[in-house]
């Protein structure tokens, strides 16, 4: 195949699948609509026409499959090879579209990332010596293949230092590894709680410098573009408690310079037969590094005791390094809890009563024969010393597998208030049955998480953990409907968390940042309360939840968790609506799923969905919703090059809201909604060429947005802007056009709307080219450089710059 061909291929798909997720933000829709522009015009080329291409009396269709992307190209290169003019723009739309391509950041590149993620090692690390010495030698083997990264695979029960080993034996080498350390917790010790390698994907991505827009929404793309930035890295990357081969083979880098460090309990087979991996078993410590560990840990401070008691102690632990931490910890914190003690706890069987008979606090009721294992042993030592409120608090903690507890989660798990909550958490963490893994953010190992959780069952019952449940379920949606509210504060929303929140008087964008931020943050969190919510049929708080998401997922995509959340959201709005709840949620569920399809390119699902909320708000006679989803399909319609279609969506959509009356459901949010349809009926029309109709269509949406209430809505009007911007070059007049990105470049301006100013000011810097302005151009292009620059992103920062220098600007 000629190199120019496959160049042209690579775009077609590169825009295709663009066009359906949504990335690449407005130059990736004008990049999509540019190329329908060309494909409509091959057919008057050469008076013929082919997949993807205008047909006798129909349009292009979006070539969604590889045949059909090949087949686009071809047709743009033979229409290409017959008008100069036309070479001319393919050549140039090709230029365009190259850069909507997730972009791998080399590690030579300029300000290219190193990341460092490597939690905290343990001043406290003893043994494992052979382990380093292992890696190592793995490393140093002159016969290494060549073409692979070095993988190894640390094996072995939990609570034995898997983690503590692999951490440390990276500070260890990293030097030997310049281009940075990856690090992720898979939370692999169930199916349940395992990570999705999409979930951490996305993150190293981000680490290795890619922007979050320009993260793919699919976990096959994200792979492709991991190995592109991992090609030619030398990289540390731990993936610590894996479930299976399955979880770590996509998180793989493709770089034979490069270190892979997995912990697992189980043994990798694939990994082994398949890339080489090397498993090392890690045991249990021996009695005189059990020994000199929990002095360590206890502390010089510590009343000094006979050899043979500490050696008693060690022994009671097993040699497992979680249980020997523990018990050390428990000796550093307690100054009445005697070696002696402990010892002698440490070799009875445990049944809840003391070597003379006595009832011990917060003693764990066992009824069976088995031996007690030492990592049990050891955390009932310190359960026992614990204050009754202090144990009520770690039991309330393991009610749910939370990927952290944050103070929000324990204080309203436990029903405390969160200073309470604060300085229980540091109890906790001082004798090691937490781990702070940040400021004010803790977890449980898992096998802490299972006592804990045990002993919940045992003494509190299933009721109050459900109650535990839902007062963390109501905390959290009540945190982030808030935020959700300040990402944005206009759209239409349902549900009683919203009850009562007013809009600000005036926009901050700082504002809204922090509050996407704080989202972020607790995105794992966010999900893990959905699914016990969900586990516990708290129905009514599982939609709610999503609903209060939509801001997060619609801004920063995470679209397997979109999707997966979201799926539980509609079978409990279902269930919902079938017991008296609100049927307005099922519709509304629908569509929000919807969008999570589409970003992950699949619409024959998200066509799916929709037709399902246009029903279901059908059925409850639910006129906004109904609009909303109608809207929503009029919105992938113009994703999939069918602008009649998407028109015709529109326009129905318009009629739906007009059933709405005085005081029902969405009726103050009619005229804005009116409004947005206007636009999308514009641009709609303008991709058409019915440009007179779409002008006047935009005017009109101009006006509606300027009288809405409050001062109207200066952004969508800036939004508009843009579209009569579009429309008039599209129609060939350049100066009208640029009239109206003078207004919408003021608008974004003063409305701090950083990316959306650098877009209007390079979509303005089109006319000025087109007006053989270079100076103009390039003052646009710079004042879409520093927007760029202070909003960290690099895609469109290159792009700018590549332009300017070709001014010699």
């Amino acid at each position: 195949m000629e190199p120019l061909l496959s160049m042209v291929i690579s775009a077609v798909g590169t825009v295709a699948s663009s066009a359906m997720s949504g990335a690449g933000g407005e130059m990736g829709r004008r990049t999509s609509e540019r190329l329908y522009g060309l494909l409509s015009r091959t057919r008057s080329e050469d008076g013929e026409a082919g997949a993807g291409c205008a047909t006798d009396g129909h349009p292009p269709t979006l070539p969604g499959t590889e045949p059909e992307q090949t087949a686009a190209a071809r047709r743009l290169m033979e229409a290409a090879r017959r008008s100069p003019e036309f070479a001319r723009e393919v050549a140039e739309w090709v230029r365009e579209a190259s850069w909507l391509a997730p972009r791998a950041v080399p590690a030579v590149a300029q300000g290219a990332s190193r990341p460092q993620m490597l939690p905290p090692a343990t001043a406290a690390f003893t043994d494992r010596e052979h382990v380093l010495a292992a890696i190592t030698a793995l490393l140093d083997e002159e016969d290494r293949p060549p073409s692979a990264s070095t993988v190894v695979a640390l094996i072995g029960p939990g609570g034995m230092g898997k983690t503590a080993a692999a951490v440390q034996c990276a500070y260890e080498l990293r030097d030997r590894f310049p281009d940075g350390v990856l690090f992720a917790d898979l939370k692999g010790a169930s199916a349940g709680t395992a990570l999705a390698p999409s979930d951490v994907l996305a993150r190293f991505l981000e680490r290795l410098g890619v922007p979050p827009t320009m993260v793919p929404g699919d976990e096959a793309r994200q792979r492709d573009l991991y190995r592109d930035c991992t090609a030619d890295r030398r990289l540390i990357v731990v993936l610590d408690n894996a479930h299976d081969d399955a979880q770590v083979v996509p998180l793989l880098p493709a770089s034979p310079g490069s270190l892979v460090l997995v912990t697992s309990r189980h043994r990798p087979g694939r990994l082994v037969a398949e890339y080489g991996a090397r498993p090392l078993p890690l045991g249990p410590l021996s009695t005189a590094d059990s020994v000199r560990l929990l002095r360590r840990i206890a502390g010089n401070e510590r009343s000094a005791a006979p050899d043979e008691v500490v050696r008693a102690v060690a022994e009671g632990t097993g040699g497992i390094p979680l249980a020997v931490c523990t018990t050390g910890a428990g000796l550093a914190v307690r100054e009445h809890l005697g070696w002696e003690r402990v010892a002698r706890q440490l070799s009875e069987r445990i049944h809840g009563r003391g070597r003379e008979g006595e009832v011990m606090p917060n003693a764990r009721p066992d009824t069976s024969n088995a031996p007690v294992d030492p990592v049990r042993r050891a955390q009932d030592v310190s359960y026992r010393e614990l204050t009754p409120e202090c144990a009520a608090f770690y039991r309330a903690l393991a009610v749910w597998a939370w990927p952290t507890v944050t103070v929000l989660c324990a204080a309203q798990a436990a029903g405390v208030g969160e200073g309470e909550a604060r300085e229980l958490l540091e109890q906790l963490a001082r004798v090691h049955l937490l781990e702070e893994v940040e400021e004010e953010r803790y977890r449980f190992h898992d096998l802490g998480r299972a006592h804990a959780r045990e002993l919940a069952i045992a003494e509190d019952g299933h009721g109050r953990m459900a109650t535990a449940v839902r007062r963390v379920a109501v905390a959290y949606l009540r945190f982030a409907a808030d935020a959700d509210f300040r990402v944005l504060p206009l759209r239409w929303r349902l549900g009683p968390a919203y009850t009562g929140r007013v809009l600000p008087e005036s926009s901050d964008p700082a504002d809204r940042k922090r509050a996407l931020a704080e989202l972020r943050r607790e995105r794992e969190n966010l999900a893990a309360v959905i699914r016990a919510a969900d586990h516990h049929g708290f129905d009514d708080l599982v939609w709610q939840l999503c609903e209060a998401m939509w801001g997060l997922h619609l801004m920063l995509g995470f679209h397997a968790q979109w999707i997966e959340t979201h799926l539980l959201g509609v079978e409990a709005a279902r269930r919902r609506a079938a017991e008296f709840g609100d049927p307005r949620a099922v519709g509304r569920m629908l569509v929000q799923l919807a969008f999570g399809y589409m970003g992950v390119g699949r619409p024959d699902d998200a066509e799916a969905a929709l037709a399902g909320a246009v029903a279901a708000d059908g059925d409850c006679g639910h006129h906004r919703g109904r609009a909303s989803a109608v809207e929503a399909l009029g919105l992938l319609r113009l994703k999939q090059w069918r602008y009649a279609e998407a028109q015709d969506c529109f326009e129905e959509a318009r009629e739906v809201l007009r059933r709405i009356r005085e005081g029902e459901d969405g009726w103050r949010d009619v005229p804005r909604a009116e409004a947005l349809l206007e636009h999308h009926i514009g641009r709609a029309q303008a991709r058409q060429r019915h440009f007179s109709a779409a002008l006047a269509g935009l005017n009109g949406a101009l006006v509606k947005f300027r009288e809405l209430s409050g001062g109207g809505d200066s952004y969508n009007e800036a939004r508009v802007y843009m579209s009569l911007g579009e429309t008039h070059l599209d129609a060939g007049d350049a100066d009208l056009a640029r009239v109206c990105l003078d207004k919408a470049v003021e608008a974004m301006n003063a409305a701090g709307a950083g990316l959306q100013l650098a877009d209007a000011a390079e979509l303005r810097s089109r006319c000025h080219r087109l007006g053989d302005r270079p100076a103009e151009e390039a003052a646009d292009l710079r004042t879409a450089e520093k927007c760029y620059e202070d909003h960290e992103d690099p895609a469109g920062l290159e792009r700018v710059r590549a332009r300017l220098a070709e001014l010699g600007a």
